[in-house]
């Protein structure tokens, strides 16, 4: 059995409106010069992001976890050569693990609010595709969801926006968000507070929880996947 699924655990934060973001011109290297940055997350965060970028537009939420590379190659050695990391020489560096697909008719904030990571995850990433309206836009929205998305799928100034936003248990985050009228790698825009509200709910899901026990923690299932 794998220690790298989810546990059930309720958690109730909401995930406000994604912030519009204009396209940057940074090359990938560059978003990782940010002092506040951890590199390891960071590195991460992207390579999902560019993982997915081949895959095109209008895919579901995802979810992973990062775990320790040196760790996963040592203490998972079938997973590991199943990814191709045969030698733990990536010290310091985060492995994405994919979790099984997500339930399509739940939000992802919903499901964010039910799970909780045993400890060997080191941290989390989620991907989710979001419209996005301009600044000032969020005075005329509806306040029921169904109209709400309704309002937002029809404004003429939407964006299309591919999130990708991770956290680690130490309080790091980044994300990474790429515009669909932007759809190039230079014009990805990354930061380590870009998804505040996104980024509360994959933290509290790697909190501690004072009732979850080693027995819990030793029956979750194998991963569905590896990025």
């Amino acid at each position: 059995m794998s220690d790298l699924t989810p546990n059930p655990d309720p958690h109730q934060d909401d995930l406000p409106q994604d912030p519009d973001r204009p396209a940057g011109e940074e090359e990938k290297d560059g978003l990782l010069d940010d002092l506040d940055v951890d590199p390891a997350l960071a590195s991460a965060v992207l390579e999902i992001e560019g993982h997915l970028a081949g895959e095109g537009w209008d895919q579901p939420a995802r979810l992973y976890a990062l775990v320790d590379t040196a760790a996963l190659v040592r203490q998972e050695p079938v997973l590991a050569a199943q990814m191709g990391l045969d030698a733990s020489s990536e010290q310091g560096s985060l492995t994405a693990v994919e979790q099984d697909q997500l339930p399509p008719d739940v939000p992802l904030e919903q499901v964010l609010e039910t799970i909780l990571w045993p400890a060997g995850v080191a941290g989390c990433a989620a991907v989710v595709e979001r419209l996005v309206l301009p600044p000032g836009a969020d005075t005329a929205v509806p306040e029921d969801p169904a109209e709400a998305e309704a309002f937002a799928r029809e404004h003429p100034d939407r964006q299309e926006v591919r999130i990708v936003a991770g956290a680690t248990r130490d309080g790091s985050t980044y994300c990474a968000l790429r515009l669909r009228a932007h759809d190039d790698d230079q014009s990805v825009v990354g930061g380590a507070d870009l998804v505040p509200g996104l980024l509360a709910l994959l933290r509290a899901t790697l909190e501690e929880d004072e009732g979850m026990t080693e027995t819990t923690a030793d029956r979750t299932e194998q991963p569905g996947g590896t990025a």
